[in-house]
């Protein structure tokens, strides 16, 4: 799970995917990365950190050109520790392309080996975004059969992506000397939507993982690409594009609604905070029919994406509601933190209570999933640390019995407490 963003415009990008990325910081923490292109050469700025730290003036200097990519990267295949496997990557043939990626190769190891063995390609990372592209370049170049590039190519290529990946991937690729080419799996389970900008000079795209990071660099936002749909935007920002899959079907990550997405922004026609409230109101006719509601003194929720379920619930049930915790946000989301034990520090950083409010109270708290359960008991111990009476605890999402392989770090069952538990037993 990453951010992705691609702008074709009429001046310098750099500066307007720099805040881009910055709106999808939330997507991944790990890495971040810039790639433009600029008289038939592309430029490339990437490294570990966030991108407030990632990108200095010196490196946005050396990002010139009026096209370019972004990424903001959350490890799941390969190693958090590789600068190399941060993203944009690039591959000179065919053609020259840079890539980023959003989501999860379930197949991505036997297609590494074919690669080699057979199209004659080397991986250089344990990356399943490397393979993706090679797959895309090989591909590319099999349709292109020595001939200039043309959409169609393009087309017959992102077809056979289609044909030989399985998983989840939302892709802009920039191709020297052609344009920007942007397409989602079959089963749209990785966001990705396309925005524009009217100006003076014509019409400037942007394509990227949330409407929020079109919105909130000026453009407007025009549509969602579609599942196994492939998007063209040519050296003089022309659209153009079409469905480059069989049988395509509509199977979205559900966790983009419970957490991962900014609650501002709107995915598949959806608003991410109506989906939320939503949950809260499904949650609250579960606690009227589990709980006696004389028994809760009132509603808390869990910053920050729980908020809107909870609201909505205490709204439903006629309960107070108050803010009990505080939220550090100098400290990153503890469920996209690599690594177990980094997440069980850092909920205590990254959340307060205040005691006057959980003090003699018997106190449901909201949160929007429950997963691993390392959040959830810490979050429960420092409830009851602050005086609370009874402590109910309220998960906005149904249980999580299982791996999310399209680009969760969720590598195992047994790390999840409702794996082989039902409710009660998980409490």
């Amino acid at each position: 799970m990453c951010g992705i963003v691609g702008v074709a415009a009429t001046a310098p990008v750099n500066q307007l995917i720099y805040d881009s990325l910055l709106l999808l910081q939330h997507r991944g923490q790990d890495a971040a990365g810039i790639s433009t292109s600029h008289d038939q050469f592309f430029s490339m700025y990437k490294a570990h950190g966030l991108v407030r730290d990632v990108f200095r003036t010196r490196n946005m200097r050396s990002l010139p050109g009026n096209s370019g990519l972004g990424q903001v990267r959350y490890p799941t295949a390969g190693s958090s520790d590789s600068v190399d496997e941060a993203q944009p990557f690039y591959v000179n043939a065919p053609f020259g392309i840079m890539f980023v990626h959003n989501g999860n190769l379930t197949n991505w190891r036997e297609l590494r080996e074919e690669l080699f063995s057979i199209d004659r390609r080397h991986i250089n990372t344990n990356s399943d975004s490397e393979v993706l592209l090679n797959v895309f370049a090989h591909e590319l170049q099999k349709a292109a059969d020595g001939r200039s590039l043309d959409d169609e190519a393009v087309y017959k290529a992102v077809s056979a992506v289609h044909a030989r990946c399985r998983g989840a991937y939302a892709v802009i690729a920039q191709i020297a000397n052609f344009g920007m080419v942007a397409f989602r799996d079959p089963y749209g389970i990785r966001p990705l939507c396309i925005g524009t900008n009217e100006t003076d000079q014509g019409t400037e795209w942007m394509i990227a993982s949330e409407s929020v990071a079109l919105t909130g660099c000026g453009f407007s936002r025009l549509r969602d690409v579609e599942p196994g749909e492939a998007i063209i935007v040519d050296l003089d920002r022309n659209m153009r594009s079409r469905q480059c899959a069989q049988n395509a079907i509509f199977t979205p990550c559900v966790f983009e609604y419970v957490y991962f997405a900014r609650p501002d922004s709107f995915m598949d026609g959806v608003s991410v905070y109506n989906a939320r409230l939503q949950m809260g109101e499904y949650l609250g006719n579960n606690v009227a029919r589990s709980l006696r509601l004389g028994e809760i003194d009132v509603v808390m929720p869990i910053p920050d994406s729980a908020r809107p379920a909870a609201m909505q619930l205490a709204s439903k049930l006629d309960l107070s509601y108050r803010e009990g915790f505080i939220k550090n946000r100098y400290v990153g989301r503890t469920f996209i933190m690599p690594g177990q034990a980094v997440r069980k520090k850092s909920v205590r950083q990254k959340l307060s209570a205040i005691d006057m409010e959980f003090r003699g109270k018997n106190v449901l708290l909201v949160d929007d999933s429950i997963v691993r359960g390392t959040t959830s008991r810490e979050i429960v111990e420092m409830a009851r640390s602050a005086g609370a009476n009874k402590v109910f605890f309220a998960s906005a999402a149904p249980a999580v019995r299982f791996p999310n392989v399209y680009g969760i770090d969720m590598p195992t069952q047994s790390e999840m407490i409702a794996y082989v538990r039902d409710n009660d037993e998980a409490a």
